[in-house]
């Protein structure tokens, strides 16, 4: 016969890998944010990640906008994303580069903020 414990045990690939990575993770992660990794977990893609950046640079260039080292950056992240996303070549990532910066450039002179390309 065997024990309750051993009926509840997962088996199969999946089953120490999800424990393991919550004992690991779990010494810097608080308990929502534990949550929402397991959330993540679930998704498939990076496409939330792009839409969630390009939020994130929207309001830092509301907020925060005299921070262009950091808008660089984010921008910077946003092509890569895409870049992976898409799988586009050197030629076309240079163009979608030099768009974003096009575009950052048209939201900076208007608030009076220095564009340094």
């Amino acid at each position: 016969m065997t024990s309750p414990a051993a009926k509840r045990r997962r088996t199969g690939p999946r089953a120490g890998q999800n424990s393991a990575k919550r004992g690991f993770y779990s010494r810097s992660l608080d308990e929502a944010e534990g949550l929402d990794f397991e959330l993540a977990q679930g998704i498939e893609g990076i496409d939330d990640e792009i839409a969630l950046l390009r939020v994130k640079i929207k309001s830092l260039l509301e907020k925060d906008p005299e921070n262009l080292k950091l808008v660089m950056e984010a921008a910077s992240t946003l092509a890569r994303l895409v870049t992976t996303r898409y799988k586009i070549s050197k030629e076309q990532k240079k163009a979608l580069s030099n768009s974003i910066g096009s575009v950052l450039k048209d939201l900076a002179i208007p608030l009076g903020i220095k564009y340094l390309p």
